[in-house]
């Protein structure tokens, strides 16, 4: 069982990412996951974070020799900002506190936090439920992405649309929404190819692919709406235009058309796995909107924190590498084994 477990707070030391159940023997290379994380940093409409972050792992365990070593891989990336918030995000306690963050943001998880935790600082909230936080998932789902190279299979991801518009006018939609002091959300697709039949199950719905990547995929920040193959459109339609013809030939099973997005039954059926995921504006915008102070209930504008205008390509990004540690799990749950070459010669 392919398990994954993240801390770290936005402007905490750093983010840690712990992924246990790898089987040994898998190439491990340093410079493929640096990649992947300047991949996620990358993007037009990012803010000054990244000007400051040049996001770089270091591997703590599980690793010799660039290969896995069949025990936990502890990854931590560090937060060069931490520096400038050593006292804030200070994990003993200080004489002189930080002001509290009072004033909710709309869309984000400040009040639902403060409600559920008991906190009166926001800042408890919005460390965790930053988006930052991906970081660790992206440096866990590079290492997935380097055991499932060895079996042929890939992920890519494009960006359909920014605002409603074509993604040829990324750079002036999301040049006005910086202008107006707004965010702008968008659409994405992934496609997950050389992922062979028979992965995910129908026999319990928790293990069911369809659910798995929608429901990871739908824990990322500011994701809203997952589609599979045709999606909500298979809806309108006639069930002789949605289902996909089964063909022989030359040995081999095959598909005019690929309607179910590579997924029947909750199985993957050889097809490639096609998701589209419909990411909302960020939340934290430079001018805020209507809320109120959570410490006196009174009327105030939302807090402003440093934030993106549009974080979709980035976002594209850390779906890839939600849906390798997914496809990654759901693999060694079918074929098993410590090590790759005993996964090799199941296969």
């Amino acid at each position: 069982m392919l398990r994954l477990l993240t801390s770290g707070e936005s402007h905490g030391p750093g983010l840690t990412a712990v992924l246990d159940g790898l089987p040994a023997g898998v190439p491990i290379t340093k410079k493929f996951i640096d990649a992947e994380l300047a991949r996620r940093q990358q993007g037009y409409g990012r803010g000054g974070r990244q000007k400051i972050e040049k996001d770089e792992v270091k591997i703590l365990s599980g690793v010799r020799y660039g290969m896995s070593l069949g025990s936990p891989v502890t990854l931590f990336v560090e937060n060069k900002d931490y520096a400038n918030w050593a006292e804030t995000m200070s994990a003993e306690p200080v004489k002189n506190k930080a002001a509290a963050v009072t004033k909710l943001r709309p869309g984000h998880a400040d009040y639902a936090g403060v409600v559920k935790y008991g906190f009166a600082d926001l800042r408890n909230v919005l460390e965790r439920s930053s988006a930052r936080m991906t970081a660790a998932q992206v440096a866990a789902g590079a290492v997935c992405k380097q055991f499932l190279a060895e079996f042929g299979i890939k992920i890519t991801s494009k960006v359909l649309q920014i605002g409603g518009a074509d993604a040829k006018q990324l750079k002036q939609k999301i040049d006005q929404a910086r202008a107006n002091g707004d965010s702008l959300g968008g659409l994405v697709e992934l496609k997950l190819s050389g992922v062979p039949v028979g992965l995910g199950s129908y026999a319990q719905p928790d293990r069911k692919l369809d659910g798995l990547l929608a429901g990871a995929l739908m824990s990322l920040q500011s994701v809203k709406g997952v589609e599979i193959g045709l999606g909500f459109a298979a809806a309108a339609l006639s069930g002789s235009k949605v289902q996909d013809e089964i063909f022989y030939k030359n040995g081999k099973v095959f598909r005019k058309t690929n309607n179910a997005g590579g997924i029947e039954g909750g199985i993957s059926n050889g097809e490639d796995i096609i998701l589209r995921l419909a990411f909302k504006p960020i939340p934290t915008l430079a001018r805020p909107l209507k809320t109120i102070d959570w410490q006196t209930k009174k009327p105030a504008d939302a807090h402003t924190e440093r934030a993106d205008t549009c974080a979709v390509e980035a976002g594209a990004v850390v779906a890839e590498n939600i849906a390798a540690f997914v496809i990654a799990g759901a693999f060694l749950e079918k074929f098993g084994g410590d090590s790759l070459a005993e996964i090799k010669r199941r296969v």
